[in-house]
């Protein structure tokens, strides 16, 4: 009879019913990997907020996101020789404690040296997570339920990715309610002279193709004794954009011209006017909301309100006008909710640290340490131990550096990860920025778009295993794990390449989560080809894999920033698509040349296990 199934309350049984403690143990650990993603991807949303009120380049903003994956790629090693050596529930408590922390710091940060500085330490305290994890749960869940487990835990750090977006955006608006001061400041304007050629452009260029436009009717409502000064640098700017536009039709290098300098004290008399204009009830009219489809959703429900008759507040009014000016001058006027991202990362950083004590709470080292687990769980637990590949003979081989760095196989396997992370990050860091800076959809819209790639990725890795499992029946070994990995890559750089017609941004959120899918589709032929080949060195080839896609990770954002240039205005997401779609092809490709049926160390190549005594 199995002590796992529940007996009568009546009977001798239930004395020794098997208690539920790895049940919690589990949960928890999802609970942790949840944390975990979050706080991995809530700055990759947040970042335009960041950038904006620290006031960074685009350069600075792609090292910030790659330096959590080069400590993270980095701190493989040391985190998991520092969990083999020390208490593991320890460790692991210590890992969440020390990510939530840099995370709160990052909400504190002045500068881009101390951001980068607490990315690091991100990337750093999470490396060792899931490795200390796993070497946990392997000592807390029976060898039938390891792969549930193992596949719940991986399944809560995609839910992580998913709430990440959605979450960050949220609290960034709640924590910026009607009483944050809504007027403008001089660092409010990110481009004065762009700004005051839209006020004081020609109608035929203004947007709406009325007369008066909605950049005409504010521009008259400013004082007169500004006005002159925004003619004059609305001119000047028209004349550096007539400028770039004729270098580019000489077929000439596309150098951005200088940009135009705008005094402070214009800059100062500028807001001045636009904060003059802020109380005004007839600042837009009515259709003028029809026509702007990026505003806030706050913006629209008060607008509905004051269509309704009712009479909005001297703050309401202030927020409503200061949100359409934000939809309307949306690359040359900063965002109310930029205030917001601050008491975010605290907050992030708090839910870890609460995290960390359940943790900490719940968790022992083994079952037989645990005052909750009884005598029957500990049974249970222990009673279908398996030995992990290799078992403890592995632990006393030699790593097969020579088989690894000449595994053809191998080396297939990590470009095909490198290029696919290379090509993948731009799901999770930069989708956000390409709805923000093309379609300039508003921050809660932007949010659910940037959580659906993620739940597509979802649907992937549950059907992932069994693609490949099928497959290896009906085709073998060799093509069983080749060609999803290879065929999900190629689906990849279709969705990629399908943007190139996109202008809308649903349909783009949908070919991303095309993309997403395939990626997820062929990550469980990843990991069973380096499980079938690893023989006793599994830990040691996953190791290798999973090294190389972080490395490429920590390079994808440096490559974004170079292929998009400094300056949103004129970058190329075209390009960027294509170069992504290569990525996918190259990853493809490396991924038919993988042999799953040929071990990295033979057999009759197996070191001879050392005397233990």
């Amino acid at each position: 009879m199995s002590t796992d199934n529940p007996a009568p309350a009546s009977s001798p049984e239930t004395a020794s019913r098997p208690t539920r403690v790895r049940h919690v143990v589990v949960a928890v650990t999802v609970l942790m990997a949840v944390v975990l993603y979050l706080d991995r991807f809530c700055v990759s949303f947040a970042e335009r907020y960041i950038k904006e009120d620290l006031g960074l380049t685009e350069r600075e903003i792609a090292h910030f996101i790659s330096a959590f994956f080069w400590a993270y790629a980095l701190g493989q090693v040391p985190s998991g020789w520092l969990s083999d050596r020390l208490s593991s529930r320890g460790v692991l408590a210590l890992y969440i404690v020390s990510w939530s922390f840099f995370t709160a710091m990052i909400g504190a940060a002045a500068g881009f040296a101390m951001l980068l500085a607490m990315r690091l330490g991100c990337g750093l305290s999470q490396a060792g997570a899931y490795p200390t994890a796993g070497a946990l749960l392997g000592r807390w869940v029976p060898f039938s339920g390891r792969g549930l487990a193992s596949g719940l835990v991986a399944l809560g750090g995609r839910v992580g990715a998913v709430i990440a977006p959605i979450l960050t955006a949220y609290l960034m608006v709640i924590f910026v309610p009607l009483s944050t001061p809504a007027d403008l400041d001089a660092r409010s304007i990110l481009d004065g002279p762009a700004l005051c050629a839209k006020l004081t452009a020609p109608p035929s260029t203004a947007g709406f193709g009325d007369a008066p436009p909605i950049g005409e009717r504010i521009f008259r409502r400013l004082p007169a004794e500004v006005q002159p000064s925004v003619v004059t640098y609305g001119e000047l700017q028209r004349q550096r954009q007539d400028a770039e536009t004729r270098r580019a039709a000489a077929g000439k290098p596309a150098e951005p011209a200088p940009p135009v300098p705008m005094d402070a004290s214009d800059v100062q008399a500028l807001v001045a006017g636009l904060d003059a204009l802020l109380s005004s009830a007839d600042l837009f009219e009515p259709r003028d909301f029809d026509r702007l489809k990026n505003l806030e959703r706050e913006a629209l429900g008060l607008q509905a309100r004051r269509q309704k008759g009712e009479s909005l507040s001297d703050a309401e009014t202030v927020r409503l006008n200061r949100l359409f000016l934000e939809g309307l001058f949306a690359k040359e006027i900063g965002k109310l909710y930029v205030k917001g991202w601050r008491p975010v990362l605290l907050v992030y950083g708090i839910a870890g640290l609460a995290v960390a004590a359940t943790f900490w709470f719940c968790f022992r080292n083994s079952p037989a340490e645990h005052p909750w687990c009884n005598a029957a769980e500990r049974s249970l637990i222990g009673g279908e131990a398996a030995e992990s590949p290799g078992g403890a003979a592995a632990a006393r081989t030699k790593f097969p550096a020579r088989a690894i760095l000449t595994s053809l196989s191998l080396w297939m396997s990590s470009i095909s990860q490198f290029t696919t992370n290379m090509a993948w990050l731009f799901f999770v860091t930069f989708f956000a920025r390409y709805l923000s800076d093309v379609h300039h959809v508003p921050i809660l819209d932007r949010s659910v778009m940037a959580a659906v790639p993620p739940m597509a990725g979802i649907v992937g890795m549950f059907l992932g295993g069994h693609l490949t499992d099928s497959l290896v029946q009906k085709i073998g070994l060799r093509w069983g794990r080749a060609l999803p990995m290879a065929l999900t890559r190629f689906g990849a750089a279709a969705a990629y390449l399908a943007c190139l017609w996109i202008d809308s941004p649903w349909p783009a959120t949908i070919a991303f989560a095309s993309g997403f899918l395939f990626v997820d589709l062929g990550v469980s032929a990843v990991w069973a080809f380096m499980q079938d080949v690893g023989g006793k060195h599994v830990g040691a080839i996953l190791g290798w894999g999973n090294m190389w896609g972080n490395f490429g990770a920590a390079l994808a954002p440096l490559l974004y920033d170079r292929v998009l240039g400094p300056d949103p205005k004129t970058a190329d997401w075209n390009v960027m698509f294509l170069v992504c779609a290569g990525l996918f092809v190259v990853s493809g490709l490396s991924g038919l040349w993988i042999n799953a049926t040929v071990p990295i160390v033979a057999a009759n190549e197996e070191p001879p296990a050392r005397n233990s005594e």
